[in-house]
C-alpha cells in the first residue's frame, strides 16, 4: 500500500506522516511539501491513499485530488484543512474522508478504518484477460473495444508472452507474418500503439502496458488472466484449460501445444 501526503507546513507534514507510519506500519509513505512534485510522483507510482492539505500554493489539494482521481479512480482521498469550507467540494469528489487540523491520531485512525475503497476491494484487478477459447480483454467486466482489430491481437500477443518484453519486430512478425511492405507495417504498428494508449487512457488505466524503447510488455501482476492462474495453480485454479487457447490467432499454436502437454501430464498424476 502506498500513502501520499502533501502539506506545505513542514511541521504538520512531519506530524501527519508520523501518525500515518504508526497506523499503517506496512505502507510506503511518500511526503511532499509541493503538490506539483507529488503529482509527478503519482504519475510514476500508483497511490492507494492520499492525505492532502487543501491550502497548497502551487496546486490546491482539491485540484490535486481531482488529478489523482483521474489517474487512479479507486484512490482514497482524505483532505486536511483548517476549516470546513472545502468539505462540500470534497464530498462532490466522493472523497474518503476530511480532517480538520490539527489532525489527531484517533481522527486519522477513524478515517483509515472506514476507507471508501478498502484494500481488499482495491486488490480486485480491473482487467481480465480471457485466453481459453477466443481471446478477449475485459475492463470492469466489459469487453474493451479497440479502434483496430489488430490492436486487440497485439494485446493478446503480449498476454501470451506473459510479461516478457516483446520487440516491435516480434510484434510485426506475429501479426503480419510475411504480408506487405516492412515500412508500411512499421507505420501501422505505430497506429496500433497509439490506439492502445488512447483506449487505456480513456478507461483510466495506467501501468498495464510496460514500455521500453522499441518493445512492449504486459504487466502480468496487474491483470487477472485465466492462463496465468491455471499455470500457477493447475487443478486448484478456478479456470480450467479444456484444449482451446486463443483460437483466432495462428501464432498461439506454440504455447497451445505446450498447454496440451501440461494438461496431459496433469491427467497422468
Amino acid at each position: 500500500m502506498t500513502v501520499l501526503i502533501t502539506e506545505e507546513n513542514a511541521g504538520v507534514l512531519k506530524e501527519v506522516s508520523g501518525m500515518a507510519e504508526k497506523l499503517l506500519p506496512d505502507a510506503e509513505v511518500l511526503c511532499f511539501g509541493s503538490s506539483l512534485e507529488a503529482l509527478a510522483k503519482a504519475r510514476e507510482q500508483e497511490i492507494d491513499i492520499a492525505l492532502l492539505g487543501t491550502g497548497m500554493a502551487e496546486l490546491s489539494g482539491l485540484n490535486l485530488g481531482q488529478y489523482l482521481k483521474e489517474l487512479y479512480p479507486f484512490v482514497n482521498l482524505i483532505y486536511l484543512s483548517e476549516n470546513r469550507e472545502d468539505a462540500y467540494e470534497a464530498m462532490q469528489q466522493h472523497a474518503s474522508g476530511y480532517l480538520i487540523k490539527p489532525a489527531t491520531k484517533e481522527g486519522m485512525r477513524q478515517e483509515l478504518d472506514s476507507l471508501r475503497y478498502p484494500a481488499e476491494q482495491k486488490n480486485r484487478k480491473r482487467v481480465f484477460a480471457q485466453t481459453f477459447g477466443n481471446f478477449d480483454l475485459f475492463v470492469d467486466g466489459k469487453p474493451v473495444a479497440f479502434k483496430y482489430s489488430r490492436t486487440k491481437e497485439m494485446v493478446a500477443l503480449l498476454v501470451n508472452n506473459r510479461g516478457a518484453q516483446t520487440t516491435n519486430g516480434e510484434i510485426i512478425a506475429s501479426l503480419w507474418e510475411d504480408e506487405g511492405d516492412p515500412e508500411t507495417k512499421a507505420s501501422y504498428l505505430r497506429n496500433l500503439r497509439q490506439d492502445l494508449q488512447n483506449t487505456l487512457s480513456s478507461l483510466k488505466l495506467t501501468g498495464i502496458i510496460l514500455k521500453q524503447r522499441g518493445s512492449l510488455a504486459i504487466a502480468a501482476d496487474r491483470i487477472e488472466c485465466d492462463l496465468y492462474d491455471w499455470l500457477a495453480k493447475k487443478k486448484d485454479s478456478k479456470y480450467q484449460y479444456l484444449g482451446d487457447y486463443m483460437n483466432q490467432y495462428s501464432w498461439s499454436e506454440y504455447l497451445h501445444a505446450e498447454l496440451d502437454e501440461i494438461s496431459y501430464a496433469m491427467e497422468d498424476e
